[in-house]
């Protein structure tokens, strides 16, 4: 299987530019204010006048930019735009009618049926169900158009309006109405602070002390030879109930599951694998979104700790998790029809484990979450791709146990997200995001365990450095889930 070449990790981080919400937002408004006025183009007092007006209302492009509306909250989104049709009594139609075809454009034809055929070869008809998945999307991308729709409409709207006051009514700076401008930007400011300082309510409980506060520190000798985390991308907690997984099923219920385990905010992929290995939270390692600003964590991760210690851990993963952990990460390429993505995965895998022969591998099987995304979670498809990953991760635990690799090793496997019904599908902890399937099996891993109790992702980092002798990350904060170690030598159902 190809890794992925240094043109596809520049393009994954350029395409997150469109694909994350706080970014979109400004690129698109700017380019159909532009495009609008295309006729203008030739015309030097047009971008003087265009980029002054800008300059006015930039404020409310940083406060859109800065603030998500999550879930029910874009709901309020609607208000600031009929606050705007009371005071400015205003409206240009057809630059509204351009954006909004425009935007239906770009993710329904251009996102979910162009570049979704081209990446992972997704029908040219996906479009028939591709605008459902717009429509009804509640995350964090440039996809939730009822977040996008009010957003862009108002900046779109509150531009123009001062430009041509400027231009073409000719009266210059000195006579916009500068205090209705200054007194709807503090409105829509206070408006959006209220909002999410007393409703946006619903983000995870985070622990405030280290780990090394909660239980003893490692004292550097292994329990296991291996650990293994098997990630299944974005599958639903519910939909892996609902799906035929004998194997993975049969893991579960030797092994110990953490029925309440919950993944972190935001829950996009990067964020939550940052947060998986370095034990702490976004604000804390820096990774807040997919749309990596400044590459590299700011904290250690458990890749650092396992050095420590003489040990080498390695992440097969898409090129997006190359900006948190660098030289860490063995990529591959995203650029394949999702049929055969997580078979070469496996396959990449197994070969990493006989040429490298890692302490620790972490495995990212992309297809369910891809399916997800383009095709959506309530459809067969979806169920198809988490039985599919059933097998291949029962072909890659065979090969290991053939190969010798099996016999002291540790597996956790887990989502590091599960996905809402949507374009992106995951961001905001909609219906079917916040909570993950989780269990741990293994020679020194209770059997036949459930543990209802609430637990946090972040967690992994410090039990892998307990179960491998290395000492917790340096900012890590989650609980060892030491609830499923058995360490006494009691019988394990395996």
């Amino acid at each position: 299987m190809k890794k992925a070449s240094w043109f596809e990790i520049i393009a994954a981080r350029c395409w997150n530019l469109l694909n994350e919400g706080k970014p979109f937002t400004p690129i698109f408004v700017v380019g159909v204010f532009y495009l609008y006025h295309f006729g203008y183009w030739t015309e030097p007092s047009f971008w003087l006048n265009s980029g002054l007006s800008l300059c006015i209302t930039f404020p409310l492009f940083i406060l859109y930019y800065h603030y998500d509306f999550p879930l029910y909250l874009r709901n309020y989104l609607w208000l600031p735009l009929i606050a705007y049709l009371i005071l400015f009594n205003e409206v240009n139609l057809p630059l509204v009618l351009l954006a909004v075809g425009l935007y239906f454009f770009f993710t329904v034809f251009f996102w979910g049926t162009f570049y979704y055929h081209l990446r992972i070869g997704t029908s040219w008809l996906n479009f028939t169900r591709f605008w459902k998945l717009v429509l009804k999307n509640s995350d964090s991308t440039s996809g939730n158009a009822q977040e996008q729709l009010p957003k862009f409409i108002l900046l779109l709207w509150i531009w123009q309006y001062v430009y041509e006051h400027m231009n073409v009514q000719g009266t210059g700076l000195n006579e916009l109405p500068w205090i209705t401008l200054l007194s709807f930007a503090v409105a829509v400011f206070i408006f959006s602070w209220v909002l999410h300082r007393y409703i946006f309510d619903w983000k995870p409980k985070e622990d405030e002390g280290f780990t090394k506060e909660k239980s003893s520190n490692p004292t550097g000798k292994s329990i296991n030879d291996k650990v293994i985390v098997i990630v299944i991308d974005g599958m639903r907690k519910d939909k892996f109930k609902e799906a035929n997984t004998p194997f993975l099923d049969d893991m579960r219920l030797k092994g110990t599951e953490y029925t309440q385990m919950e993944t972190v905010y935001p829950a996009r992929t990067v964020v939550c694998f940052s947060s998986m290995f370095t034990g702490t939270y976004p604000r804390e390692h820096g990774i807040t979104s997919n749309m990596v600003w400044k590459l590299g964590i700011k904290v250690e991760s458990i890749f650092d700790s396992l050095r420590k210690v003489g040990k080498k851990g390695r992440l097969l993963g898409i090129a997006h998790l190359i900006d948190s952990f660098g030289k860490d990460v063995e990529s591959v390429t995203a650029v394949m029809n999702n049929d055969v993505a997580d078979l070469n995965i496996m396959n990449r895998a197994k070969q990493i484990m006989s040429e490298q022969d890692p302490d620790f591998l972490v495995v990212q099987f992309i297809g369910t979450d891809q399916t997800g995304h383009s095709r959506g979670v309530h459809y067969d498809d979806y169920i198809q791709k988490i039985e599919e990953v059933d097998s291949l991760i029962e072909q890659f635990v065979t090969w290991l146990d053939e190969q010798g690799k099996k016999e002291n090793t540790t597996f956790i496997v887990c989502a590091d997200h599960g996905q809402a019904d949507g374009i992106g599908g995951h961001g905001h902890l909609d219906e079917g995001e916040r909570y993950v399937p989780f269990f741990i099996h293994g020679p020194s891993i209770h059997g036949g365990k459930r543990v209802e109790e609430k637990h946090s992702l972040i967690s992994i980092a410090p039990t892998v450095s307990t179960l491998l002798g290395a000492p917790y990350p340096s900012h890590s904060r989650g609980k060892v889930l030491s609830d499923a170690l058995n360490l006494k030598g009691e019988e394990n159902k395996s």
